[in-house]
């Protein structure tokens, strides 16, 4: 039981699995906000209609962010996160110190990933 649809799920693909995973334990969906039961045809059919406005309402609030951040990029207002690292300090410790992915991580604290995406992008670039 949940309140509504979308509170469960942001697209249509995602809701029709988790239906099937319930139904596969012989379980029913109802919602208390909306009059929708699972238990019946008409049930079912209103719970897709309810998915699909769910994920269109999603699609637009991600259209209009998009938007927003393209305009506030326009007027040079948006620059995005700080980066957590930089990629010249850790080219300077990988080449210059020698030290390796973990040591750099441990460091500059961050994980070995972001060193390795560092020394990836670096070493396709030059």
């Amino acid at each position: 039981m949940v309140t509504r649809v979308d509170r469960l799920s942001r697209s249509i693909k995602n809701l029709q699995d988790i239906v099937y995973t319930l139904n596969q334990q012989g379980v029913t969906l109802r919602t208390t906000e909306q009059p929708m039961d699972t238990r019946s045809a008409a049930g079912k059919d209103f719970l897709d209609k309810l998915g699909v406005f769910a994920e269109f309402e999603t699609n637009l609030r991600r259209e209009r962010q998009m938007e927003r951040i393209a305009a506030a990029k326009a007027r040079g207002v948006y620059r995005g996160r700080k980066p957590s690292i930089y990629p010249a300090e850790v080219w300077r410790l990988y080449t210059m110190e020698k030290m390796g992915a973990t040591a750099i991580a441990r460091q500059l604290g961050t994980g070995k990933a972001s060193v390795y995406r560092v020394l990836e992008n670096y070493e396709q670039s030059a």
